[in-house]
């Protein structure tokens, strides 16, 4: 066996669970309640993680604020997670599709084809990377469940001689990722309950992790008020009534003011907020938001 094959069979995600040997002779029931126990442990493992997470956060926070962009790259599972949560950032903050975006190892195709060999490609990590002009002003998180995926490290290795920030998100200690990377991100999540199917605990944890990643550095940039999405695109019914429900709330206005504001506004909350709250013209808000470099919370407080 080889030095990569030894690596893999000493993954704590690779490893079976003996809680588990019997799983093809339990009922429905018991496999269902056995799966969210095991599901409910990836909380504290993220939990753990803190440390480490937070301070990649916020460097990537600081370098999105100069005009850098969030590129996540992974392989399979960790591909498509990546691929889901970098897909929610424009609907939910009006950012531009390139902003935050997905390097899927094996490519498009890939999110819904599997191509398990493209991971094995380290060639094809670097140049992912070329072609996508990294530079220091970026961010580029790798994703891999053991830690050892050669695409993505590959990826990473690139990006930080590039200049660009690092981040390695493995599910494994002391991994080769984790040294690839100037944040390591190790959420150990211990075997499944289907032995190195990690696209069980290992695949919710990157979820989570990705989760407060994009959700947190979009809080950073001012892509909120309070808890509110007030940068969303209201492109259907639901996002309308959503966007209705905001601006009644933070302007303290009946629903049918806030609905007949937004119409007039072009749907934008920001700028219906102010219109209703400070008692601007359309074209006020527009400039005081311009000056608070298009956060609401300051351009609310302003003289």
């Amino acid at each position: 066996m080889s030095t990569l094959d030894d690596d893999l069979a000493n993954l704590a995600t690779e490893a079976s669970n003996p809680r588990y040997a019997e799983l093809d002779r339990m009922s429905v029931a018991e496999i269902a309640a056995a799966m969210n126990e095991a599901d409910a442990t990836v909380p504290g493992a993220v939990s753990r993680a803190l440390p480490q997470i937070v301070p990649a956060i916020e460097a990537a926070s600081e370098r999105m604020s100069r005009g850098g962009r969030l590129v996540y790259v992974g392989a399979g599972t960790p591909g498509r997670i990546a691929v889901v949560d970098a897909s929610e950032c424009p609907p939910t903050f009006s950012t531009p599709p390139e902003l935050v975006f997905a390097i899927m190892a094996g490519g498009a195709s890939a999110i819904v084809t599997p191509t398990e060999g493209a991971e094995d490609d380290a060639d094809a990590g670097s140049a992912a990377i070329d072609e996508a002009g990294i530079g220091p002003l970026d961010t580029v998180i790798g994703i891999a469940s053991s830690g050892r995926t050669p695409y993505v490290i590959a990826a990473i290795e690139r990006a930080r001689a590039l200049g660009a920030l690092t981040v390695g998100l493995s599910c494994n200690v002391d991994t080769a990722l984790s040294a690839a990377a100037e944040f390591p991100i190790e959420v150990a999540v211990g075997p499944e309950v289907l032995t190195g199917s990690t696209r069980l605990k290992a695949g919710t944890a990157q979820k989570l992790v990705l989760n407060m990643f994009s959700t947190i550095v979009m809080v950073q940039q001012g892509k909120t008020y309070g808890s509110f999405m007030v940068d969303l695109k209201p492109t259907n019914h639901k996002l309308r009534d959503r966007a209705v429900r905001m601006v009644a709330e933070i302007a303290g206005v009946p629903r049918d003011e806030a609905e007949a504001t937004l119409e007039g506004n072009d749907y934008d909350v920001k700028t219906s907020v102010l219109v209703l709250a400070r008692g601007l013209s359309q074209a006020e808000a527009e400039a005081r938001l311009a000056v608070a470099g298009g956060r609401l919370r300051p351009a609310m407080e302003g003289a």
